[in-house]
């Protein structure tokens, strides 16, 4: 296991002549080597240009140039990401028979720009559609800190690699939940920034009107820095071009008297066993929190969130459902062909509750500043297991794990899923949400939560009871 898990703790001694990039990387791909067969996050390395990198960023220091703010540090990316030279697998079979990316994902340009070092690309449910990451063709990630239980989805191989201690920085997306769900049950950071925020150019999209990109990481201020560093408006990305890039690493100087913060009630109180509730009441208790606040038809912005992933992930799909059918995972392709007969005035209507929505949202922004909220309605759930209690009655697991995240992803809003840990029990996640273009306030609060120590990355290996 790595010496130094923080990326901002890397990036300051090899700065400071302590390590040299090239150890660091040549520890982190040994452990990959050691450990990967029981975790199976990674679906590839790319070790020698890893190595490469590190050799420059260390004839850099050696020559007395300035080194970037990440300078040194490992990360992997979610293999919907674009690699040169490498396959874009995101998740599927059929993404076997594409050529090698031409150029690399513009996330992870910047986060190399800044010093960063790219070891590799993560697993994934199935072009991103799903909360488990139980894989078909590449297997299913397990959850670090309790193997017969799921990593989430679909960034888990993100989520997992960062619980594990593999590497201290990933890249996932989020759709409906896709970077908070896996951080909140693997006990680590997931920042889903405001839609556009980040450019998502070299991304393999799912949805396009949905889809973000972001950071997972073990502290507040690896995830501030990593941000920082992908900020940007990008030509490449139409979507990611209204602000310039605004920094955000925190400061408690102030603590946090001037802001307004508020739990979400109604929908996001519904559902959550024993154990959520206990960690959200610990926050709750912690920030002082007074108000709660109610965001009108939550759940119908839920379901008109599934139409619309559904039906933009089926016509973007609709070529090779028509042609490989079979050669999707079985998880995904019965969704899929579902989506592609969705009725186009359904769509529509979806569309007009979001700017219904929106509205109703941004009015409960003028009141408040940050609102808390879990981050699933359970801990993680075992990797067979098809179904769970919500107010009493069976669902299924799958798509519920979502319950919480979809309603925040439906109209872009941004969130950090922190971990909270309690002693002999599995990580659980809770969720703080700003307005959007906010994300400097909710990394206030996480900041906070951690100094104050309710809040921190679980540790690996640590024993947890099982069922």
């Amino acid at each position: 296991m790595a010496l130094w898990t923080d990326a901002t703790a890397i990036a300051t001694a090899v700065q400071q002549g302590e390590i040299t990039a090239q150890a660091v990387v040549e520890q982190t791909l040994q452990d990959i080597d050691q450990r990967e067969r029981a975790l199976n996050c990674f679906t590839t390395l790319v070790a020698e240009r890893a190595l490469q990198q590190a050799q420059q960023v260390d004839q850099a220091k050696q020559a007395g140039l300035p080194l970037g703010p990440l300078a040194g540090v490992p990360f992997a990316v979610k293999n919907l990401f674009d690699i040169a030279g490498t396959v874009t697998l995101a998740g599927a079979k059929i993404n076997r028979d594409h050529p090698p990316a031409p150029q690399d994902a513009t996330a992870i340009a910047r986060l190399e720009a800044a010093g960063a070092i790219l070891v590799g690309a993560l697993n994934m449910d199935e072009y991103a559609y799903g909360f488990v990451t139980v894989n078909q063709h590449y297997g299913a990630t397990p959850n670090p800190h309790a193997p017969k239980r799921v990593a989430g989805g679909s960034s888990g191989g993100s989520a997992a690699a960062i619980a594990a201690q593999l590497v201290p920085l990933t890249l996932g997306s989020d759709t409906n939940g896709s970077i908070r769900v896996p951080a909140g049950l693997c006990g680590v950071y997931g920042l889903k920034p405001t839609y556009g925020r980040l450019s998502r150019a070299g991304t393999a999209l799912f949805s396009a009107s949905l889809d973000h990109i972001g950071p997972f990481a073990r502290s507040v201020r690896d995830i501030a820095l990593s941000f920082d560093a992908m900020q940007g408006a990008d030509a490449r990305d139409p979507v990611c071009t209204e602000l310039p890039a605004v920094p955000t690493l925190p400061t408690l100087e102030n603590g946090l008297d001037d802001l307004h913060i508020a739990l979400l009630g109604d929908h996001f109180e519904r559902g959550m066993q024993p154990a959520v509730a206990a960690a959200l009441a610990e926050v709750t208790i912690a920030l002082d929190i007074a108000q709660k606040v109610v965001l009108p038809d939550a759940a119908r912005a839920r379901a008109a969130a599934y139409l619309i992933t559904a039906s933009e992930g089926s016509q973007l799909h609709l070529p090779r459902l028509q042609t490989r059918l079979m050669d999707f995972d079985p998880a995904t392709r019965d969704r899929f062909v579902a989506g592609a007969m969705i009725p186009q005035s359904w769509y529509l209507q979806a569309q007009r509750l979001r700017h219904w929505f929106q509205a109703q949202v941004r009015a409960v922004f003028e009141q408040v500043d940050v609102l808390i909220a879990p981050t699933t309605p359970c801990v993680a759930p075992f990797i067979d297991q098809e179904t769970m209690m919500i107010d009493g009655e069976p669902v299924l697991v799958r798509p519920h794990l979502g319950l919480y995240t979809q309603p925040l992803s439906f109209i872009g809003l941004p969130a950090l899923s922190v971990p909270v840990w309690q002693a002999g029990t599995l990580p659980i996640g809770v969720q703080i949400v700003a307005a959007p273009y906010q994300e400097a306030k909710i990394l206030r609060v996480a900041r906070w939560l951690e100094t104050h120590q309710v809040i921190a990355p679980s540790p690996y290996g640590a024993s947890v009871k099982e069922d």
